[in-house]
């Protein structure tokens, strides 16, 4: 017994090993397996990253030329780009000090305020004198400039001047009220002016595009067919609906800041009877009977 005890003790010994090496195959196999997915995984922004280094080296082998056809653009809109470059400075230039001096309150500078509005008068003057020919000033009063041919460029350049134009004739208006002395306007009311004039003017900067860039969709330039012409009428009455949606979306801020300006009142508001009532029919300050009583805005 004890013999068939050893031979079999040391069969199953040489047989254990056998019965675990299909499980380390099977191991081997799940492990090799798990390996190829991240393999994959990384093939992904290596092609990512070969297509952006592809288009690096594009930009660099190309860069020479991208400056010349820049240089060649510059120099053909010299004027023009000059011309924006100094509106945009004036601009930033006025409007930062107008800024300063509506801080300042009852410590401005007159002085300042008339150098401001006479920089801005002969800004603007200057500017419509240099381009006579042109008549662009029509486009203050909604009209189209009569500028033949006008192609993009032109109608894009006509828009952004004519911009701070408008902006220059409404920042005119907010130094002329930087002018009044305190004692005809009050501060408060003064404030109003500015959040009026300063609505108005947005408002405004919507609508003076609007018939240079209607002219231009209008007219088929490219296509002289009944196709073409279908195309340029529906372009420009697709630009004249997003323009009456822009200025619906306005109309309640303007419709709001041009009531507060109506009825504002300096030293309060009629007071009703009920209010009348409450304080006893006598005036809390001199203790005498209401006469056109307004209530104070004060507390």
């Amino acid at each position: 017994m004890a013999g068939e005890e050893s031979s079999t003790g040391s069969a199953s010994r040489r047989l254990r090993p056998t019965g675990h090496s299909p499980s380390r195959s099977h191991t081997h196999a799940e492990t090799d397996g798990d390996c190829s997915h991240p393999d994959l995984e990384v093939g992904e922004p290596s092609a990512s990253f070969s297509e952006l280094r592809y288009l690096i080296c594009w930009v660099q082998k190309s860069l020479p030329f991208i400056i010349i056809l820049c240089s060649k653009l510059i120099l053909q809109h010299a004027l023009g780009l000059s011309v924006g470059v100094g509106l945009f400075t004036t601009f930033i230039y006025v409007n930062k000090n107008i800024q300063a001096q509506v801080f300042l309150q009852d410590r401005r500078s007159k002085l300042q305020c008339f150098w401001l509005l006479s920089f801005l008068v002969v800004s603007s003057l200057l500017f419509y004198y240099t381009f006579e020919m042109d008549s662009l000033y029509y486009c203050l009063i909604l009209i189209k400039p009569p500028v033949e041919p006008l192609d993009f460029w032109e109608v894009l350049w006509i828009v952004g001047v004519t911009s701070f134009i408008v902006k220059f004739l409404f920042m005119g208006l907010k130094c002329c009220i930087l002018l009044i002395p305190a004692c005809v306007m009050m501060y408060k009311r003064r404030g109003q002016w500015y959040m009026f004039i300063e609505e108005l003017g947005q408002f405004y900067q919507v609508i003076a595009p609007v018939p240079p860039w209607f002219n231009y969709l209008l007219r088929s330039q490219a296509v002289n067919s009944s196709v073409g012409i279908t195309l340029d009428v529906l372009l420009a009455l697709l630009y004249i609906i997003l323009k009456l949606l822009e200025l619906y979306s306005r109309y309640g801020s303007l419709h709001t800041t041009v009531r507060t300006f109506l009825s504002y009142e300096v030293n309060g508001a009629p007071a009703t009877q009920s209010q009348c009532s409450g304080a006893g029919d006598l005036c809390l300050i001199c203790q005498s009977k209401f006469k056109k009583p307004r209530v104070l805005l004060c507390q």
